[in-house]
């Protein structure tokens, strides 16, 4: 390169030093779905309500206004926030470290399903000496001796209300080979859970034995692997758009109309003294066992219209009610345990006390307070906990 020209008036003047090379931009973070939360809250603080059959206020619940419950909604989240938590972290942080990561929330899972089973049984087993115990309360075969225990431990007997885990631990478990069906065609994956859920319906003998039960597992993991399978796609897809599912007008409108329809078929018109609306008074309603194909569609339709609406997106993140439901819905497995928990205390007060107005007001004031005070804490616990991690 040439030299320049002499200018004495240039000899003086610095030369800026070089610029510094400027930082990446940070990459920004994804943005927590309330929605999702606020909705396993919603389901969370519904399952503590309607296993109290005594509860008047269990008649408020979605189960009375449509043909799915508050457990096809946990299942359905319980796909999804799995994608969130494993199906990411395979390729972030390998393959040892993820099935580590499983390992150790079935490990937790187990645990939950184990302190709930003796709490029940003590429980059940001293309350008998003062007072009856309806036998519903508790299997016969696991209130004497002690030669259930090992079957309960193997999943060999699962004890009514308290069999929503397991499946829980089953689908989790099996998520590395839905994972491996996903990276390889994410239709394939869906079509051979949908297969297997088709054929359950088709035979519903198709079922893992039950000790308490001739018909097997009340919920059926062969069926309900599906409704897993779907929340667990649907996570995926979210995540490959970077945005929400699209709010199609005619999508959202047939969704309304089938939940329209749901809610007047599963009403009980005739428990409150009305007339009856059924479309189809004599139509038999869909079977939970196997997770029947209304209860599905009706679950699905609820799904897409919360997930497809920025309203309900804003509602989650900024209301009061939204984020104190997504509180509860953030600690899912410690909720669900003492909320059981508290589900056969209040039975029990029932049957000892009556139903009365005052001891409805009592249990359901102090168990949601309960709940919703437990759900505090464990999130000002998470937080000070991650303050003091190094950065």
């Amino acid at each position: 390169m040439s030299a320049m020209p002499h200018d004495p008036s240039t000899l003086e003047k610095p030369v800026p030093p070089p610029a510094m090379p400027q930082s990446a931009p940070p990459v920004a973070r994804s943005v927590r779905d309330h929605r999702i939360d606020a909705m396993r809250g919603v389901a969370l603080l519904m399952m503590f309500v309607d296993h109290i059959p005594q509860n008047l206020l269990n008649r408020f619940t979605m189960r009375n206004i449509g043909f799915a419950d508050a457990a096809e909604i946990f299942v359905l989240l319980a796909g999804y926030a799995s994608w969130l938590a494993y199906g990411r972290g395979f390729r972030k942080y390998g393959v040892a470290v993820c099935l580590g990561r499983i390992f150790r929330r079935c490990v937790q899972l187990y645990i939950g399903q184990t302190i709930m089973v003796m709490v029940y049984v003590i429980t059940v087993r001293a309350w008998r000496h003062y007072t009856l115990v309806p036998v519903d309360f508790l299997e016969p075969e696991l209130a004497h001796g002690l030669s259930w225990v090992w079957r309960v431990m193997m999943f060999d007997a699962l004890p009514s209300n308290l069999n929503i885990l397991p499946l829980y631990i089953i689908l989790l478990g099996g998520f590395p080979l839905f994972y491996v069906l996903m990276r390889i065609h994410r239709s394939l994956a869906l079509l051979l859970s949908g297969a297997l859920w088709m054929l359950v319906n088709l035979d519903p003998g198709l079922n893992l034995p039950n000790w308490l039960d001739p018909d097997g597992w009340y919920f059926n993991p062969f069926a309900w692997q599906f409704l897993f399978a779907l929340g667990a796609s649907a996570s995926a897809e979210t995540e490959r758009r970077g945005a929400d599912f699209p709010r199609l007008d005619i999508l959202a409108g047939c969704c309304v109309l089938y939940l329209v329809f749901s809610a007047l078929q599963a009403f009980p018109w005739a428990q409150w003294g009305l007339p009856d609306l059924r479309p189809f008074g004599t139509m038999i309603m869909p079977e939970k066992s196997w997770l029947s194909p209304l209860r599905l569609l009706d679950v699905m339709a609820i799904f897409y219209l919360v997930q497809s609406s920025a309203a309900a997106r804003k509602w989650a993140a900024e209301s009061r009610t939204g984020q104190l439901l997504a509180r509860v819905g953030r600690h899912s497995l410690e909720i669900f345990v003492v909320g059981t928990v508290l589900d056969l205390y209040a039975r029990l007060l029932f049957s000892t006390f009556g139903d009365g107005w005052l001891l409805q007001i009592v249990v359901n004031v102090a168990g949601l307070s309960i709940l919703f005070a437990l759900a505090a804490w464990l999130d000002g616990y998470r937080k000070r906990q991650r303050a003091t991690r190094p950065a």
